[in-house]
C-alpha cells in the first residue's frame, strides 16, 4: 500500500495540489486493503488518514494501521477531516470528479468550506490500469471459482429446469467454493432469449435444442472475475451452429492479438471484421471487451472507441458475440493477462462447442 500511496503523491506533486480526497469504495479498497462500505482516505504530502466509524474501528487499525493513521469519526467524516488537518496549510484537495455525484460534491464544498477542490478526472483510476502480480493472482483465483462453476453447472442443466434455477446454482456454487460474492448479476440467457446480450435469468424453462449463455463472475478477496459461455441441450440448429463457430473464430483470433502496444480500438477491429465479413453486421453491437480488476468493467476498454494502448499487467475480457433477434445468440469470454506477444489466458473453461 505504500507504493500505491506514493505513486498517488506524484500526482499531488504533478498537480500542484496538498492533498486528495478519497470515497469511492473501488479506490479506497485499492489504496488501503479496506474491504469495508466506511471509508474516507485523506493523503497529502506527509500525511495519510483513514477514516471509518466504530463498525470497523478495530478492523481497520489491523489492516491499514501500517501505512494510514487510522481515525474514528462519529458524525461527519468531512467535518472530522477538516479539524485534523486545520494545521496543516492545506488549500487545494483533488476529488474524484468522474465518481462523485453532484449532490456529493455540494456537500463536500460545504464541508470543506476554504479548501478548493480540484477534480482529477481519471488520475485515481489510471494507477489501477496495470495490475501487480499479487493482484494478477488474486485474479487468478476469482477466475478459478468461475470456472469450477462452469464444469460443476454442466452436470446440472438438464431439459425442463428453469433460468433462475441454473443462475442460482452457480452463485451458490461459487459461494461454497470461496468467493465473497458473485461480480455482477448472472446472465442466463437460453433459445431466442439469447439474442439478448444481456438477458437476465428468468423462469423459462429450458428446452430440447436451447442454446444456453450464461456470463457471471466471482468475487474473491475484493477482485473480480467474468467469463461467458454458450452451450446447447440436444441437437441444435444449424443456423446457431454457424454463429457459433463465427464467434469462436472472431474470439480465440482476437484473443491472441491482445499484446502490448496495440490499442483496444485494434483488437476490436480483428474480431469485428471477422464478424462482418461472415454476414452478421449489425449482429455485434458492444465492445468487445473491458478491464477487469477491483471493478467487473475497467479501463481499458477493447471497443470502437477504445484509444489506451495496453501495457503488459493489464487484464481485459476478450467477448464478441452475435445476436440474431427473435431467434438467438452466441458469446463466448475470457479474461486475458497483456503479456508483450504472449498473451496470457487466464480463464480455463473449454470454449469449443459443448452439446449437452
Amino acid at each position: 500500500m505504500n507504493k500505491r500511496i506514493n505513486q498517488l503523491r506524484k500526482v499531488l506533486t504533478d498537480k500542484k495540489l496538498d492533498g486528495v480526497l478519497i470515497t469511492s469504495r473501488p479506490n479506497t479498497l485499492y489504496l488501503s486493503g479496506f474491504p469495508g462500505s466506511a471509508s474516507t482516505i485523506f493523503i497529502s504530502h506527509k500525511r495519510a488518514i483513514f477514516l471509518t466509524d466504530f463498525r470497523y474501528i478495530e478492523f481497520s487499525k489491523k489492516r491499514c494501521g501500517n501505512d494510514y493513521e487510522v481515525m474514528l469519526y462519529e458524525k461527519n467524516p468531512l467535518v472530522f477531516l477538516l479539524e485534523q488537518i486545520k494545521n496543516d496549510k492545506i488549500s487545494k484537495i483533488g476529488f474524484e470528479d468522474q465518481i462523485v455525484s453532484y449532490a456529493s460534491y455540494l456537500e463536500i464544498s460545504e464541508q470543506l468550506d476554504g479548501i478548493e477542490l480540484i477534480g482529477l478526472k481519471d488520475e485515481i483510476t489510471k494507477l489501477r490500469l496495470v495490475k501487480e502480480n499479487g493482484e494478477i493472482k488474486t485474479l487468478q483465483k476469482a477466475v478459478d471459482i468461475a470456472d469450477q462453476a462452469f464444469t460443476h453447472i454442466l452436470k446440472y442443466i438438464k431439459v425442463g429446469i428453469s433460468e433462475i434455477d441454473i443462475a442460482a446454482e452457480i452463485e451458490h456454487f461459487m459461494r461454497k467454493n470461496g468467493a465473497e460474492k458473485q461480480s455482477f448479476d448472472s446472465i442466463v440467457a437460453s433459445g431466442k432469449r439469447s439474442s439478448l446480450p444481456h438477458g437476465h435469468a428468468t423462469d423459462k424453462l429450458i428446452e430440447p435444442g436451447d442454446g444456453i449463455t450464461m456470463d457471471f463472475g466471482a468475487i474473491y478477496n475484493g477482485y473480480c472475475s467474468d467469463m461467458t459461455r454458450t452451450v446447447f441441450i440436444g441437437k441444435p440448429e444449424q443456423k446457431i451452429l454457424d454463429i457459433y463457430a463465427t464467434v469462436f473464430k472472431a474470439q480465440t483470433i482476437a484473443e491472441d492479438a491482445v499484446h502490448s502496444g496495440k490499442t483496444g480500438m485494434e483488437i476490436d477491429k480483428i474480431a469485428r471484421d471477422i464478424i462482418y465479413d461472415a454476414g452478421y453486421e449489425g449482429m455485434f453491437g458492444h465492445g468487445l471487451g473491458h478491464g477487469v480488476g477491483i471493478e467487473v468493467h475497467e479501463e481499458p476498454r477493447l471497443s470502437t472507441t477504445g484509444n489506451i494502448v495496453l501495457e503488459n499487467g493489464m487484464v481485459v475480457t476478450v467477448e464478441p458475440g452475435i445476436y440474431a433477434p427473435n431467434y438467438g445468440g452466441v458469446r463466448i469470454e475470457d479474461m486475458v493477462v497483456v503479456n508483450d506477444d504472449l498473451p496470457k489466458v487466464l480463464t480455463s473453461s473449454k470454449k469449443e462447442l459443448i452439446i449437452l
